[in-house]
């Protein structure tokens, strides 16, 4: 494998770059050497297709082995995106030894230098603890970017046909969950069923659902998982409580999206924790529960349908689905009732003014074909 260093990386390395070999572009690389955070930050650019790889906090010792947390950042972030581990092995092992040389070319430096720009604005995305950004390094690998005049690509996407045509097999294999995910309705039946990778975080849970829905994630957020006890001997949990499930059973985990929720914690909600980097492999099959929006406190109820072992993708994809998401801000689901109310009756006075309301808060349609477009390119 080919590392094609700038004169910041190489000083750092202190080594003498070697010749450059002649490498086809899928196993050449072009990196660079940052500092985000006073860390040293090395960014790696597939000359290929552009996809990106992140180490963070990098140390004088981590130089002297640099090739090695190379190939386990390659192996890490690869396996995050759900390839088989033999094509990562096949990938990261064509070439044997990692060789280091100088920088070729204005057009690969500069795509490098974009991506560079990329991961410092992502940068209070990176973890502090461990080199391996493998997050950070997905996220910019999925943003859209210019390829020559009126063409623009994802590297991933590229990256994926590029693995495809070298292993000459399919790519992807991971477990899953299909999901049934019922929008708490009392007169209205809402629900979209769902297929993702069980090694989905709980926030990315949550990007899921506001694109599956069609919420535009203007409110806070919380998840509960259940366990199998439910509330008896006259013990119960109030309606009222975000925490209440309709058929009794006990919260053990919150999850909440930002520690300023820790100041309203109780026992009654079970342990609080953030929900960062919580995968679902934790808790699935487990009921769990969703709410969306503290004032107008959307409900969602997640029920796991079924667990498979050899998922051929890696992003989610939604199989089926019902009913319409109320518009943001309609009130709670009285307000909604009110909205549809106005809405079906042309001749209301604030119909006019509630219909173009009602657009402009992402309310319309469910269409199932948008949504998976959505999801598949990063929800």
């Amino acid at each position: 494998m080919l590392i094609c260093c700038t004169k910041k990386l190489l000083d750092q390395l202190n080594i003498k770059p070697a010749p450059c070999p002649d490498v086809e572009p899928l196993f050449s690389w072009h990196a660079n050497l940052l500092r985000i955070n006073r860390r040293k930050t090395e960014v790696l650019v597939n000359d290929k297709n552009r996809y990106a790889i992140v180490l963070y906090g990098l140390k004088a010792g981590d130089f002297k082995k640099l090739d090695q947390h190379i190939a386990q950042a390659i192996r890490l972030t690869f396996q995050e995106e759900c390839i088989r581990d033999e094509v990562i092995e096949q990938f990261v092992n064509h070439y044997g030894q990692v060789t280091f040389t100088k920088t070729r070319g204005r057009t690969p430096v500069a795509r490098m230098n974009n991506s560079c720009q990329m991961v410092l604005y992502g940068h209070e995305d990176l973890m502090v603890e461990g080199i391996y950004q493998i997050g950070v390094g997905i996220w910019v690998s999925r943003l859209l970017v210019g390829d020559g005049p009126n063409r623009y690509i994802r590297p991933n996407e590229e990256m994926y046909k590029d693995l495809a045509g070298f292993a000459a097999a399919p790519i992807f294999s991971c477990p899953a969950a299909v999901l049934k995910i019922t929008l708490d309705l009392d007169e209205h039946q809402v629900w979209r069923q769902i297929v993702l990778p069980l090694n989905t975080t709980f926030d990315q849970l949550h990007q899921v659902i506001q694109t599956a829905f069609g919420w535009q994630n203007y409110h806070l957020h919380e998840f509960f998982i259940y366990g199998q006890e439910t509330f008896d001997n006259g013990a119960f949990i109030n309606h009222n409580h975000s925490g209440y499930h309709k058929e009794g059973f006990k919260p053990i985990i919150n999850l909440v999206s930002n520690e300023d929720a820790f100041d309203y914690a109780d026992k009654v909600g079970g342990q609080m924790i953030l929900e960062a980097g919580i995968k679902l492999s934790e808790y699935v099959p487990a009921k769990m529960k969703y709410i969306y929006d503290f004032g107008d406190n959307w409900q969602h109820y997640i029920e796991v349908e079924k667990v498979l072992a050899d998922y051929d993708k890696n992003h989610p994809v939604c199989l089926a689905g019902a009913g319409n998401t109320p518009p943001e801000d309609v009130g709670g689901q009285h307000g909604y009732e009110e909205f549809l109310k106005i809405i079906a009756d042309k001749n209301h006075p604030e119909y006019e003014h509630m219909a173009t309301w009602g657009n402009s808060q992402g309310y319309r349609d469910f269409d199932i074909e948008m949504v998976n477009r959505r999801l598949e390119t990063g929800w």
